[in-house]
């Protein structure tokens, strides 16, 4: 998919059209917490792997110092999932290699420990950028980067399976990631926008999952991210109903089912 070499004169204009705009319809970023902005997440090794792809051109052009900004994206989601740097819970990381990748799909993490990688597909980068919205790119980009990082510093639940079962473990990686997203403002935080899939159990994982996990911030604790997070450190057998009880006592309404159903009632899905 080639363009002509005027991209870069697009996007140019674009932006400062863009900087003009009073509004945006798209969240700024959260603040880093004064307690985070020393914090070090980790070295970032930048690699393009598809320097020839327009979305590779795209994403330089409008992110040109990339190690600083994932860096400090990483900060968002470390005082997202932790209550300071300080907290024994936070896994060491050294090294984050993040890589421009010309394949199928959008994003993954891989690896783990203290090694951990992310890819971003270029033709993902080019998707968003149809309407040549650097702003909208931008956002796509943080929230993309928001659930890869989730999944590399959030704890992993013991005594539930595994995420290749898609149970209890799955749910709790992948919505997790989508209520770091969410939290961070690269979700629409409206639960009427089409952003919030309707879906008939927190099973499903991802965002049906994230905005739930988000609801029960907003409307239970408001360190219930924090905390449900920590739950898995804390709990052995972890389960979802034990982690909610866990997290907000333990009484029948406090249930995972009692606090969906309240969910969807609240919502307007029931």
């Amino acid at each position: 998919m080639k363009k002509s070499l005027s991209i870069i004169l697009l996007l140019a204009a674009t932006m400062s059209a863009g900087a003009q705009q009073k509004e945006s319809k798209y969240h700024t970023p959260i603040k880093v917490e004064k307690k985070w902005k020393k914090y070090n997440p980790g070295d970032v090794i930048f690699k393009d792997e598809a320097p020839e792809t327009d979305g590779s051109k795209i994403y330089r052009s409008i992110i040109p110092s990339p190690i600083p900004y994932i860096q400090e994206n990483a900060r968002r989601v470390l005082q997202t999932l932790y209550f300071g740097p300080k907290d024994k819970n936070i896994p060491h990381i050294d090294r984050i290699l993040y890589s421009l990748v010309d394949k199928d799909g959008i994003s993954w993490k891989y690896g783990g420990g203290d090694h951990v990688g992310v890819c971003y597909t270029t033709g993902w980068i080019e998707k968003s950028f149809a309407n040549n919205d650097t702003m909208r790119l931008d956002y796509e980009t943080r929230g993309v980067l928001y659930h890869e990082l989730t999944h590399a510093y959030q704890l992993e639940p013991k005594g539930c399976g595994s995420y290749g079962d898609g149970g209890e473990y799955w749910c709790f990686i992948e919505g997790m990631a989508d209520a770091v997203r969410l939290a961070c403002g690269c979700f629409e935080q409206d639960f009427a926008s089409k952003d919030r899939p309707k879906g008939d159990s927190w099973r499903k994982g991802y965002r049906v999952a994230g905005y739930f996990l988000y609801w029960l911030q907003l409307n239970k604790d408001k360190n219930f991210i924090r905390k449900f997070n920590a739950s898995a450190a804390e709990l052995d057998p972890w389960s979802w109903d034990a982690a909610m009880k866990h997290v907000l006592g333990d009484k029948p309404g406090n249930g995972v089912e009692a606090l969906w159903d309240e969910y969807l009632h609240a919502i307007g899905d029931k």
